[in-house]
């Protein structure tokens, strides 16, 4: 039945919004009648429907009832109570819990008549409820805040969730594994809890070992594998074949390696990408999951460990409308990091930008992203004359592997496109010297490479327990420090350990040698000139190797001389 609007009499926050003029009366009734019937607050169907303005809104209800307006602006989301409130009843009641004294829980909500709210909170919490009053606009932004920030919290998963994480996988029967083992909840919760607690350390990926007598996990932290579990060597088809499904792959061939992908949904605003590899072995199927956070890719190039001229000399060749970056070292090294955090900063909505990856790594919106599938015939060649076809600004090729891609790569590095690319070599000279070497014309190589950025990780010291090293002056000079470094007095750092690191060390570091093709280098490389010729060049010109970059880095207090000599000495 519905209410005739001439027999309301407006009273209470109507009557005040009416009074200071945000509505008229007859919007003002229309709107009291709907916010009724929708069974939500006045104030909340007004700023829903753009009736009035927020701010207005919250001064007007607190005039009427006497009370002041928090600015919800200055609260951050962890500054606030955790998991007190349901959030079901959070966004039902628009209502955000900001702090607790004793037995008193203090709200925030847009419309001091919701008793409502406040009645359901006390009997969802057991504590007394006292409503603060908020900007209705300001309120829905900071219960989104708030939300977000406990969905992404992954502390305190416990083995009660570990079943119920979401993985995006297809289920597939084996005859040799039966349909109970592969629901097999102990096995479920286990391959959960390797996964999650593999993310909790910062490992980068995930190694599934069986042997002849034994079963091992290990997980790579910080560039160092370290065993974390031994199964029972009788679990190992079941493991794998969990993971297996998991990656969509198939799990009744073990003949034959197989490549794949899990995507495990930890919240409703996280989630991290797994790149699956199974290899036949002699007492079964090793698998290794690589570990890939998209949020890697967004950190930004000031944290990635470049000095400010490696870092200047990036960014002047992002800036070019053409020519080649190339990206090198060994796997596990950080390329793809260095590479996407170039895509980062050139990914406007001006530009037109594809990549060619086997497969991609880390999903970038704004970027075309091909995964290249030589089965099917569309290799790194095929895409990349495709992209051609298609107006690129600019092009990423996950590696140059064969003379038609280089060639293909460079014409467009030619013809005005920005290209990216990786090559597994292990200095910046020699990146030039294997391009000779795949047949590319010197003279090509010359014109269209820009920039080569050879690259290592090293560990970073823990900054809560380093300890300072004495190392006798012969000896530095030995390593390769100079005379003019070690009479700065410098002090070195070595690893010791606590309980916030892992041995000593804490997160890992970029070493780079970073170095720009300039008009000298380029006629050597047109004379075709050794990779031995090129790097005393590019010594002279003042572009640091990889083994100068690590010294600085241990001059700095990043890492030590022990972790320097791990990853770049002779």
């Amino acid at each position: 039945m519905s209410t005739n609007k001439k027999s309301i009499a407006l009273t209470g926050l109507a009557r005040r919004f009416v009074e200071d003029k945000l509505l008229d009366e007859e919007t003002a009734k229309d709107a009291f009648i709907q916010a009724s019937n929708n069974k939500i607050p006045l104030i909340s169907y007004l700023v829903q429907n753009s009736l009035a303005d927020s701010k207005g809104l919250a001064f007007a209800a607190a005039m009427e009832f006497g009370v002041s307006v928090i600015d919800l602006s200055a609260f951050l989301p962890e500054m606030l109570p955790e998991k007190l409130v349901d959030e079901k009843l959070i966004r039902k009641h628009n209502a955000l819990p900001l702090y607790k004294r004793g037995n008193r829980l203090f709200i925030a909500v847009s419309d001091p008549t919701n008793i409502q709210a406040l009645d359901e909170i006390k009997f969802n919490t057991g504590l007394s409820t006292d409503a603060i009053l908020a900007d209705e606009t300001q309120l829905h932004a900071a219960i989104d805040r708030y939300l977000e920030a406990q969905d992404t919290t992954m502390g305190d998963l416990d083995d009660a969730d570990l079943e119920g994480v979401e993985t995006e996988g297809g289920e597939q029967e084996d005859e040799s594994v039966g349909a109970a083992d592969l629901d097999d909840a102990p096995i479920v919760k286990y391959v959960n809890k390797m996964l999650l607690d593999a993310i909790r350390t910062g490992a980068s990926d995930i190694h599934f070992e069986p042997y002849e007598k034994v079963y091992r996990v290990r997980y790579r932290t910080d560039g160092i594998l370290k065993e974390v579990s031994k199964p029972s060597i009788k679990l190992a088809p079941k493991i794998a074949a969990r993971v297996k499904i998991m990656s969509q792959l198939d799990i009744s061939e073990r003949r034959v390696p197989q490549d794949g992908r899990i995507k495990m949904k930890l919240s409703k605003t996280k989630a991290i990408d797994f790149r699956v590899n199974t290899l036949p072995t002699l007492w079964g199927e090793k698998i290794v999951l690589r570990i890939l956070d998209p949020s890697q890719a967004k950190l930004g190039i000031d944290v990635l460990g470049y000095e400010q001229d490696q870092k200047q000399m990036y960014l002047d060749a992002l800036e070019q409308p053409q020519g080649m970056i190339l990206v090198t070292g060994p796997t596990g090294s950080g390329k793809t990091v260095s590479l996407y955090t170039g895509l980062n900063i050139l990914n406007t909505q001006e530009r037109n930008i594809s990549t060619a990856e086997d497969p991609a790594e880390i999903n970038l919106e704004g970027i075309n992203q091909v995964n290249v599938n030589t089965r099917v015939g569309l290799g790194f060649a095929e895409a990349l004359r495709a992209f051609l076809r298609q107006d690129p600004d600019i092009i990423m090729v996950g590696e140059i592997r064969d003379l038609e891609t280089a060639n293909i790569a460079i014409k467009a590095a030619q013809t005005g496109h920005l290209v990216l690319s990786t090559l597994h070599t292990n200095s910046a000279a020699e990146t030039l010297t294997r391009m000779m070497n795949m047949g590319v014309p010197a003279f090509n190589i010359a014109t269209s490479v820009s920039l080569i950025i050879a690259q290592r990780l090293g560990r970073r010291l823990c900054g809560a327990c380093k300890e300072a090293a004495d190392i006798p002056s012969d000896v530095l000079l030995t390593e390769g420090f100079t005379q003019e470094q070690i009479d700065t007095g410098f002090t070195l750092y070595r690893p010791k350990g606590c309980d916030k690191c892992n041995g000593g060390y804490k997160g890992r570091v970029g070493i780079y040698e970073v170095v720009k093709i300039t008009d000298e280098l380029a006629n050597m490389i047109m004379e075709e000139a050794s990779s031995i010729q090129i790097a005393k060049q590019a010594q002279k010109e003042g572009f640091r190797n990889l083994r100068q970059s690590a010294l600085l880095k241990v001059i700095e207090g990043v890492t030590s001389l022990e972790e320097a000599n791990r990853v770049t000495k002779d």
